[in-house]
């Protein structure tokens, strides 16, 4: 899809979500949830990190680019192994209830 029409719908989708009475706005986002993968459905609901980024934290992103230029990525799986855990218990996590 192209860029600007891309941009151009996002630009028309959002002008209508705020102009949907209160009523109606729910059923707008139950459509776009389903819509979503799952993952992508945490991403959405997830709260957005607002702290600022410290010296410390550009210094340890900074170090973890230098390592990477360096070292073989490590798989997912063997993280989740190494830490005890699955993959389907974490595909099938559900968070805290």
């Amino acid at each position: 899809m192209n860029t600007a029409i891309s941009q151009e719908q996002k630009r028309q989708a959002h002008g209508m979500i705020e102009r949907l009475a209160p009523e109606k706005l729910s059923a707008a986002v139950g459509i776009l949830e389903a819509m979503l993968d799952p993952f992508d459905r945490l991403l959405a609901k997830a709260e957005i990190d607002d702290e600022p980024v410290t010296e410390e934290d550009l210094r340890d992103i900074e170090e973890a680019i230098e390592w990477s230029k360096h070292n073989k990525a490590i798989p997912f799986e063997q993280v989740v192994t190494e830490l005890g855990f699955t993959m389907e218990e974490i595909t099938n996590y559900q968070g805290p209830l």
